[in-house]
């Protein structure tokens, strides 16, 4: 094992065969000079590697979604369900391995993973009007855990009409449900009508970075709680993570050998296997740990004391339809406004990691779209959350170093085919709380990183700009606190409009992306100042910036099929395809093989460069 020398490693796109863009090549080992980086040797990835990094992501997102149903099964009052909580559990993971397809095939082309985010939760949340105690189950502190139980709240299934608790449960949940389906109709309808390419011209990195930063700041409460569980299996799981990542992310291991054929000697290929590994490792080590000492922390409200089916065909209205009520479009609504905001800082920001320029309006029309028929997908099949891009799972990007549509591909099957099976969907509710805390936190911390490294694309020593993110960001976190603080609940007369403010005053990153978009727009400053044309490092020179153009009108361009029918569609949906000049982009681009020359640089060559290209922060 070998450590290559410091210097920046930049995360670089998939390229057109969709696997996983390599990493550039790293200084050769000093004990053998002659060895090759794993990436220039080898060229993309092998199916077991991605399928590793797949399983990495998965774990993500199992974690993202057990916190967002326990959370929102917190919020309902004492009641009970007529189904299981795996089968609830099994929906969403249908629905988000359906998006995440869909969405890296013909949507923004990222490789983003679909999700609950936050902007459906907090919406869920006001719409139920509950909040009770976060119960958990300590198998080493019997008595408190019974003392608690006692007077906290408890997950029961009702199998009879006799149950009381049963129409508790099923209307706040069926209203959710079809707050979401609104929300899926109006954030499609906005992506079908153009609406992003007309706003995100006017969104500089003042306006993205204080809504990355508001985005990793957000979920700090919701990350504390779970975290605080058990605290010391928590802060063993984030520091397996810091250093896999960062202490150890250099290392470069030794895993096969390489033989050219015009010669006879082996070459041995080194791997960044602790970088790649820096989710898996941690939370299996704790895992496993927590379960021989006997710490495991489990959620009482997503255990089920009977058993899941085996197999189970999710179909819309299998429990019962969505519920359409005021309340509902409000909160939907709320929900629409707030998860377009975080989708087009999400691709903004993936595309940012991935050394590429910013999204064209064709591609975040089409994610937008996409991700508006993936929440429509998951309300109709009882969902109580929609799909939207994940930051945790971009943050978990940033971590690899590495990206790939066909990783997220392959995150979308195991999804859809965990969908089917609500027992094996059962399996991911015994993930420890402070697993979950540690996972989210982690990712998370990269987002916020992410946000402030936006920052100095743009003029920071001027007041304007100081003001612009102080205040955006300041008051983003203020108004949710004030809401929840304030003595006397906000009333108007009418209750939908009360629902719709309540969640929308009560959505962080909206509030930073409005606040930032607002200043940006209405107060002047210069290009310069104002950071706009800027979006890629200013170590790029003029060629590089050429090539990662044309790279990016590939990247994010249509697949094949789909452009062949952008003639055919109606003039009012050619948004959601490339502009002519985008197409003479892509016909001009480099040819595949040239392409995955262009993502392995030097690759051709026994040596390295001393210095590198900076990804996603200035030199």
């Amino acid at each position: 094992m070998s450590r290559s020398p410091l210097h920046p490693i930049p995360l670089l796109p998939v390229g057109s065969q969709d696997a996983p863009a390599p990493l550039p090549p790293l200084l050769p080992p000093p004990q053998n000079p002659s060895s090759h980086s794993w990436a220039s040797r080898c060229g993309p990835s092998t199916w077991g590697l991605s399928c590793l990094l797949a399983l990495q992501h998965f774990l993500v997102l199992a974690s993202l979604l057990c916190a967002s149903h326990l959370l929102l099964l917190h919020s309902l009052p004492p009641g009970g369900l007529s189904y299981s909580p795996a089968q609830l559990l099994a929906s969403s993971f249908f629905s988000c391995g359906v998006s995440t397809v869909l969405q890296t095939w013909m949507g923004s082309r990222l490789p983003l993973v679909q999700a609950p985010s936050l902007e459906f939760l907090i919406p869920a949340l006001v719409l139920t009007n509950q909040k009770l105690p976060l119960t958990t189950k300590t198998p080493g502190n019997a008595e408190h855990h019974r003392e608690r139980e006692r007077v906290s709240l408890s997950l029961r299934l009702c199998s009879s009409t006799s149950c009381r608790g049963l129409e508790l449960w099923n209307t706040p949940l069926r209203e959710v449900s079809g707050a979401v389906v609104v929300s899926g109709l109006l954030q499609g309808t906005v992506g079908l009508l153009g609406v992003p390419g007309r706003v995100f011209p006017f969104c500089g990195p003042l306006v993205l970075a204080p809504s990355l930063v508001v985005a990793g700041l957000s979920a700090h409460k919701e990350v504390a709680q779970f975290c605080s569980a058990h605290w010391g299996l928590a802060l063993l799981l984030i520091l397996l993570m810091v250093v896999c990542s960062q202490h150890l992310g250099s290392c470069q291991v030794p895993l096969c050998s390489w033989r050219p054929a015009s010669t006879s000697s082996s070459t041995p290929i080194y791997m960044p296997v602790f970088r790649l590994l820096s989710v898996l490792t941690p939370v299996a080590c704790v895992w496993i740990i927590s379960a021989l000492l006997g710490l495991s922390v489990i959620p009482l409200q997503l255990s089920d004391p009977t058993e899941a089916p085996w197999f189970w065909l999710p179909h819309p209205g299998e429990w019962d339809w969505p519920l359409l009520t005021p309340r509902a479009l409000a909160a939907g609504i709320a929900m629409a406004l707030a998860t377009s905001t975080s989708s087009l800082g999400c691709y903004a920001l993936c595309g940012q990691l991935l050394h590429l320029s910013s999204p064209p309006a064709h591609a975040c029309s089409r994610g937008l779209s996409l991700e508006g028929l993936g929440s429509v997908l998951a309300g109709l099949l009882g969902s109580p959350l929609g799909t939207a891009s994940s930051f945790p799972n971009v943050g978990t990007v940033s971590l690899f170093q590495t990206g790939s549509r066909r990783v997220a591909h392959l995150v979308g099957l195991f999804c859809m085919g965990l969908g089917l099976s609500p027992r094996l969907a059962q399996l991911f509710t015994n993930i420890p709380l402070p697993v979950l805390g540690g996972v989210l936190g982690v990712t998370q911390a990269v987002v916020l990183s992410a946000g402030f490294s936006s920052f100095h694309l743009a003029d920071i020593d001027s007041g304007r700009n100081v003001f612009i993110v102080g205040f955006s960001i300041f008051m983003a976190l203020l108004l949710p606190r004030w809401l929840r603080a304030a003595p006397v609940l906000l009333n108007t007369g009418w209750s939908p409009l009360d629902m719709f403010l309540r969640s929308l005053l009560a959505e962080p990153i909206f509030l930073a992306g409005l606040l930032g978009f607002l200043l940006e727009n209405t107060i002047s400053g210069t290009q310069i100042e104002r950071g706009l044309g800027q979006r890629l490092p200013t170590s790029f020179t003029g060629q590089e910036t050429q090539k990662s153009r044309e790279k990016a009108a590939q990247e994010y361009g249509p697949p094949l099929p789909i452009q062949n029918l952008c003639s055919c569609i109606p003039q009012p949906l050619h948004c959601l395809c490339p502009m002519p000049e985008d197409s003479e982009d892509e016909e001009g681009g480099p040819s595949e093989t040239e392409e995955m020359a262009d993502l392995l640089p030097n690759s051709e060559s026994e040596s390295c460069p001393t210095t590198s290209k900076e990804g996603f922060r200035s030199q």
